[in-house]
């Protein structure tokens, strides 16, 4: 292994041109932890909110940006079993994903699934945490719920509209296009609503309302989730495209016995990721390897076209996942 690797880094906060090619040290793995020669890197909103000063990395993470990766394990840290120099695998990070090399727990990290490259490893573990650990965990969704999805073409949006489909939810998901819509419905959303053109609030409601609502717009659809939602239904926020701050009337949600949570997944403890992480290897990864669920590809770019993958995301042009050739 190098002493020194290619990465790219933020130079300041601001928008995609500030994501500069640079030479760093290669990472060392401390305690439990592997490091990873990185072949893919996904790319995700946080990245952006990170570029842009607005998510900053918890103590002691990697200031580089890049949540997760695929690639092989090429040392092992002391503590660490059951992973060794050799596997290849794809984790979920604390940082410094957009690297040739990265250090991560190797609790983390996952086999790559049977039949899968690692193109389309890289793309598993950010989305697959999240929509897992807010999805079903936090939100509890039962088969024969109505499950709706606000922005379902996106790499969380096929994801969950997948794994609610496989779990025996009824999915609605809303997207911004008609062919985006399509997409939606290809991957096994009952109903696709293009938000352009039609109010998901009355579509939910004519169906007797959602259960369980996965939102990572906020703003204005907030207050229209909660009208949309069926009585003891449970909203879960995961982002707020639009912004955090809205004006609420409360009074709707005690009549409708209404739960509103949400999370981020980068603050959580390594234990918590850890746990997630187990959670996905039981029920979620033998249904990647008999091909039933499968990460939706849009674009990939090379390591040193990070901005220009970073513009495409948001354009909001895309459908499903973007990742970064590093290996």
């Amino acid at each position: 292994m190098t002493e020194m690797m290619r990465a790219v880094e933020i130079t300041k906060p601001g928008g995609p041109e500030v994501l500069q090619l640079c030479q760093r040290p290669v990472p060392q793995p401390g305690h439990g932890e592997v490091v990873i020669k990185v072949a893919y890197a996904g790319v995700n909103r946080p990245d952006a909110l990170q570029r842009a000063g607005a998510y900053d990395p918890p103590k002691g993470a990697s200031d580089l940006p890049g949540l997760e990766a695929s690639g092989e394990v090429v040392a092992v840290g002391a503590g660490v079993d059951g992973i060794s120099a050799g596997d290849q695998v794809c984790a979920l990070l604390p940082g410094g994903g957009y690297a040739e090399y990265v250090a991560t727990p190797a609790a983390h990290c996952l086999p790559v699934p049977e039949g899968m490259d690692l193109k389309q490893a890289a793309c598993l573990p950010e989305t697959f945490f999240t929509v897992w650990s807010n999805v079903f965990t936090r939100g509890g969704l039962k088969a024969g719920e109505r499950f709706l999805v606000h922005g379902g073409s996106s790499g969380i949006g096929t994801t969950a509209i997948q794994l609610a489909r496989e779990f025996g939810a009824r999915v609605f998901a809303t997207a911004g296009s008609d062919e985006k819509c399509q997409a939606c419905l290809d991957l096994g959303a009952e109903r696709a609503i293009n938000y352009r053109d039609e109010d998901f609030v009355k579509v939910l409601r004519e169906e007797g309302g959602a259960n369980l609502v996965l939102d990572m717009v906020g703003g204005d659809y907030i207050p229209r989730n909660i009208k949309a939602m069926a009585e003891d239904g449970r909203l879960v926020q995961i982002a707020f495209l639009q912004g955090p701050k809205v004006e609420l009337n409360f009074a709707l949600m005690m009549v409708k016995r209404l739960t509103l949570t949400g999370s981020t997944l980068r603050p959580q403890s390594d234990l918590a990721k850890a746990q997630i992480a187990q959670d996905l290897r039981e029920a979620v990864w033998p249904l990647l390897a008999a091909g039933k669920v499968a990460p939706v590809m849009d674009s990939e770019f090379e390591l040193e076209e990070a901005a220009a993958a970073h513009a495409r995301m948001e354009s909001s042009g895309h459908i499903g996942k973007i990742v970064l050739k590093v290996g």
